[in-house]
């Protein structure tokens, strides 16, 4: 059966929670073909283990039938890390899903431009860096950056940023780079909803909406504690009670899905809500984007929340 994304077969670089997510729901809802690739085979028997856990646990709560699960495992198979992209190179899309830095992204997508086909869509799920210059990276040596919009290669790449943890979370944020192709972002939204997600746009700009708006109350936040304006525990209860939040800017919960702490500061890491506050700060040279020292010293004690055991809160991983 044709689907309007046309896209059969999907590669996935980085097997961490957010590759990982991004394979199970790609197998599961949208049904297609998963390569899981990472440079760390014991990352991707990490990841395939707790898409095995999650199979399991919705097949238990009654949310899939055995055979669904079994269907969708079916649907991962894992690339060999000595192969590396060039084993992604028959795929219809390939989605990048490493750590918030641009100069690994870039290295990524310029070698993805030289060993995929030349309408494969190029995505990444970055939370915050530039969409425009990660794709000025996928313009193979000779091709001119200024080729025709949609015939470039710099065309097919295109912003899907989804949600953590993804398997739970509906969101997906579209961004299209100024040379991403009408096409591209079509076939891009296409996909994201066959993955039963809902999707909103935004333009090119650092953080996009989601973590523009999102990443300066957290830090707020972490700076009132800082200043010592209140406890930790009463600018979560503040939030909590006050706002209505699910739960408070710093809290660390045990429950999957939460609203700020568990879903930006300590499912995805104290790490990488630094970077982007970083990457939202060189962009825009605004000081509301400057991390509070108190995140830099989390970081540098590598106290990272849920991925460690210890954060703002502690917990047992």
């Amino acid at each position: 059966m044709s689907v309007a994304h046309g896209i059969k077969s999907l590669g996935v670089i980085g097997a961490g929670q957010m590759g990982l997510g991004i394979a199970y729901v790609a197998a599961l809802r949208a049904k297609v073909n998963v390569q899981l690739y990472d440079r760390s085979p014991e990352q991707v028997a990490k990841g395939l283990s707790l898409m095995d856990k999650l199979l399991a646990k919705d097949v238990a709560k009654g949310k899939i039938q055995e055979a669904d699960a079994r269907q969708a495992r079916e649907r991962v198979s894992v690339v060999d890390h000595a192969v590396g992209v060039r084993a992604l190179r028959d795929a219809d899309m390939v989605i990048e899903a490493v750590s918030e830095n641009l100069e690994i992204k870039r290295r990524i997508f310029s070698e993805l431009a030289a060993e995929t086909r030349s309408d494969t869509i190029l995505a990444t799920n970055t939370s915050s860096i530039s969409i425009t210059k990660i794709a000025s990276s996928a313009v193979p040596q000779g091709e001119s950056a200024a080729s025709v919009l949609g015939r470039s290669s710099a065309g097919r790449v295109v912003g899907l940023h989804f949600f953590n943890p993804v398997p739970v979370m509906k969101l997906v944020e579209l961004i299209s780079a100024l040379q991403t192709s009408d096409e591209t972002l079509s076939r891009a939204r296409e996909f994201a909803v066959a993955c039963g997600k809902e999707v909103t746009v935004s333009k090119d700009v650092p953080g996009f909406v989601s973590n523009a708006l999102l990443m300066p109350f957290i830090n707020e936040a972490i700076m009132w504690l800082e200043k010592g304006v209140a406890t930790r525990d009463d600018i979560d209860k503040t939030l909590r009670l006050g706002m209505n939040h699910p739960m408070g800017p710093l809290q660390l919960g045990r429950h999957s899905l939460a609203l700020l702490s568990a879903h930006h500061l300590h499912s995805i890491g104290l790490d990488t809500c630094l970077a982007i506050q970083q990457t939202l700060y060189a962009g825009t040279g605004d000081s509301k984007y400057r991390p509070s020292v108190l995140l830099e010293r989390m970081v540098d004690a590598q106290w990272l929340g849920r991925k460690n055991g210890k954060g703002f809160y502690e917990y047992d991983n």
